[in-house]
């Protein structure tokens, strides 16, 4: 009897230090709990890649228009705020990425973490510092860029960088539909519906090649001059097609090589490769549900991805990981 005592007061000592966990075989972790802001391209996949993880549970979706329902969806909560789903751990926003910011600091003030997928390279910067100062404000967790461009890649050029810290690294987009480009080009006036392919043209030069169907009226030359200004291309080629149907030209394959040539410690001609092809929404959707499994671990703050432990992106315990991996 006094062990069975003894036992029980344990397992409340746990249960009073390590809420979050159970007091049974293995101490497992309670499932968390991940809201999906947005149910576009993304959403769907990041819905289907949480359904797959052994650690998650759909705490409910988010979308404007919340009275329509599709029949993949009758199974969870669909609301049009955040704040009507209860007991949210993290939301992943699968939104445009100009309206990244606004969303993640609302559900930072509501103490929820966040994922996101922003991938504007030139303002992830300044993106880190303003969310950071909301997540510490309020004891919650951003992780922003957390696609697989920027994203994983991220993780594999500062690798690339550790190992040959003397060198040039090149990035090779596609070919592909970039959906970041696609979002941006359907959002200027004029456009109807649009397409941006990338073209790779070596050493981290790339083609953007634009279709669009334009909306009655609107004048091509004023919206494909709108559409080479803006800042997803300034900086490249960018060549602007009007279309009948663009519908009629998707493809979600996309794919990207990582090269460097450089030196490690004083010896030269050390050469690194990092090729795939993917599904463009499903790769994207699969590392924003595995950054919003390491959000939880993470002290209040914002991170992009090659600030967070490779580990926590895995599920389970991280010496299991440990004895598996290394």
């Amino acid at each position: 009897m006094g062990g069975f005592v003894v036992k029980q007061l344990h397992e409340a000592y746990l249960f009073m230090m390590f809420p979050k966990r159970t007091t049974n075989t293995g101490y497992m972790s309670k499932k968390i709990r991940a809201a999906v802001v947005g149910y576009g391209n993304i959403g769907k996949y990041v819905v289907e890649a949480l359904q797959a993880a052994p650690d998650f549970d759909i705490a409910g979706i988010v979308r404007r228009d919340a009275a329509n329902v599709p029949a993949e969806l009758e199974a969870y909560e669909v609301v049009s705020h955040v704040s009507r789903l209860q007991a949210v751990d993290v939301a992943i926003l699968c939104v445009p990425t100009r309206k990244v910011e606004a969303y993640a600091k609302e559900c930072l003030k509501l103490g929820i973490n966040t994922v996101d997928g922003f991938d504007i390279h030139g303002q992830i910067v300044p993106m880190r510092v303003s969310l950071d100062q909301t997540a510490k404000g309020y004891g919650a967790v951003s992780i922003l860029s957390a696609g697989w461009d920027p994203g994983s890649d991220s993780v594999i050029r500062a690798l690339f960088e550790a190992m040959a810290p003397r060198g040039i690294t090149y990035t090779n987009f596609g070919p592909g539909m970039s959906m970041g480009h696609t979002v941006a080009v359907k959002t200027i006036e004029g456009v109807k519906n649009a397409l941006s392919v990338t073209l790779p043209a070596g050493a981290g030069v790339h083609r953007r090649m634009v279709y669009v169907e334009l909306c009655q009226g609107c004048d091509f030359e004023a919206v494909a001059q709108a559409i080479k200004s803006d800042a997803y291309f300034v900086n490249e080629e960018t060549l602007v097609f009007q279309v009948e149907d663009v519908e009629a030209l998707k493809d979600m394959g996309h794919g990207v090589r990582l090269e460097r040539k450089g030196s490690s410690g004083v010896t030269p001609n050390q050469l690194f490769t990092f090729d795939m092809r993917i599904n463009n929404p499903a790769l994207t959707a699969q590392v924003m549900v595995a950054a919003a499994r390491a959000a939880g671990k993470q002290r209040p703050g914002a991170y992009t991805m090659i600030e967070v432990p490779v580990v926590d992106l895995l599920p389970g315990e991280k010496e299991a990981w440990i004895k598996k991996l290394v």
